[in-house]
C-alpha cells in the first residue's frame, strides 16, 4: 500500500520530494518601507503627492470606490475633497458644479436647480453616491446623495 503524505496545510503531497518546492504560488508579502525610506520620501515628495496619497488612503479606510475606477453607469460612493465649487446660471435651469478630488481623479458633481448648498464649499471633505455619467469626457455624478465629514 502506497504512504500518502499531507502538506502542513493538509493538502495530499502527491510526487514531492523532501527538499523540493512544490508547484503552489508563493504568498504573497506587502513590505512596508523603513521609517528611514518613509521620511525620506516625506522630504522629497512634493506636497500635491503627498496630498493625493493622504486622500487615497482615506478612500480606502472609508470603504469607497476610488474615482480611477468607476465606470459609467455604475452605482458608487465616492470619497474626497472639494477642489472648486462653480455657480453656473444659465437661461432654462441654474447649476451648480463641484469638482471632487480623491488623490486618484476627479469626479464632477452637478446639482441641477441649485445656486449654492450650505457646506459645499472648496476644501470641504465629503463623500458622495450616486450614477456615473460621462460628460464631455470627464466623469459626473449629477444630483448625488452627499455625507459631509468633519473639517480636519
Amino acid at each position: 500500500m502506497a504512504e500518502s503524505r499531507r502538506t502542513l496545510t493538509g493538502q495530499l503531497a502527491d510526487g514531492l520530494l523532501p527538499g523540493k518546492e512544490s508547484d503552489a504560488p508563493a504568498m504573497a508579502t506587502v513590505e512596508r518601507p523603513s521609517p528611514f525610506r518613509r521620511f525620506f520620501r516625506r522630504l522629497t515628495a512634493s506636497e500635491a503627492q503627498l496630498d493625493a496619497e493622504e486622500l487615497q488612503r482615506g478612500t480606502a479606510e472609508s470603504g469607497c470606490t476610488p474615482a480611477c475606477d468607476v465606470r459609467r453607469g455604475q452605482l458608487v460612493s465616492v470619497n474626497g475633497r472639494l477642489r472648486t465649487v462653480v455657480y453656473t446660471p444659465r437661461t432654462n435651469l441654474p447649476t451648480l458644479e463641484a469638482e471632487l478630488y480623491d488623490g486618484s481623479d476627479v469626479v464632477t458633481l452637478v446639482w441641477l436647480g441649485r445656486r449654492h448648498i450650505a457646506g459645499i464649499e472648496p476644501g470641504r471633505q465629503l463623500t458622495v453616491r450616486g450614477r456615473i455619467a460621462i460628460r464631455d469626457d470627464r466623469k459626473v455624478i449629477y444630483n448625488p446623495y452627499y455625507e459631509l465629514e468633519q473639517p480636519r
